[in-house]
C-alpha cells in the first residue's frame, strides 16, 4: 500500500465525535463475527494443507 499524500494548499480535517453506546455494541458485534469467521477460515486452510501433505507422502 502505497503512502497517500495530500495536493498542495489543501488541507483535510476530520470531525471526531464520539461513538454511542449502541454503535459500540454493533461495531463489537461486528468484531466477534468476524473473528469467527477468521478462525474458520484459517481451520479449514489448516485441514485443508495437512490432508494435502498426508496425500503427496
Amino acid at each position: 500500500m502505497g503512502l497517500i499524500r495530500e495536493p498542495k494548499n489543501v488541507d483535510f480535517t476530520v470531525l471526531d465525535k464520539p461513538w454511542t453506546d449502541e454503535e459500540l455494541k454493533e461495531f463489537s458485534a461486528f468484531i466477534k463475527l468476524r473473528k469467527e469467521q477468521r478462525k474458520k477460515r484459517l481451520a479449514r486452510t489448516a485441514t485443508t494443507t495437512a490432508t494435502r501433505k498426508k496425500v503427496i507422502a
